[in-house]
């Protein structure tokens, strides 16, 4: 099955503590049904100096569950889910099912 969320993707935070939230979804991890989102669900975690990297405490975006985001729909901007259409040209295509506008693909 085709993944409904994709890196580039708008999306909306629907539950937890970063809900109502936007963000930009920097990977996706359909495996685990998860994803990094930029600017949410932000965790300090401690690092060790290496060779490249300063040491100390880092703030850095975890893995959120699909479950808890939605896409923003280009039209609007509010949460909306997302179904599939086939175009004329026989290209599989996302639709925004509040709308019914088109989700633009981000390369």
């Amino acid at each position: 099955m085709a993944s409904k969320i994709k890196k580039g993707d708008t999306v909306i935070v629907l539950a937890g503590r970063d809900k109502g939230k936007r963000g930009e979804v920097i990977t996706v991890i359909p495996k685990e049904d998860r994803a990094i989102v930029r600017g949410v669900n932000m965790v300090r975690k401690h690092q060790k100096q290496t060779q490249t990297e300063q040491g100390g405490i880092i703030s850095k975006e975890a893995t959120i569950h699909l479950s808890n985001v939605a896409l923003a729909d280009p039209k609007d901007g509010k949460a909306t889910r997302v179904g599939f259409k086939t175009l004329a040209d026989g290209s599989k295509v996302r639709i925004a099912r509040r709308s019914g506008e088109v989700i633009a693909e981000k390369k």
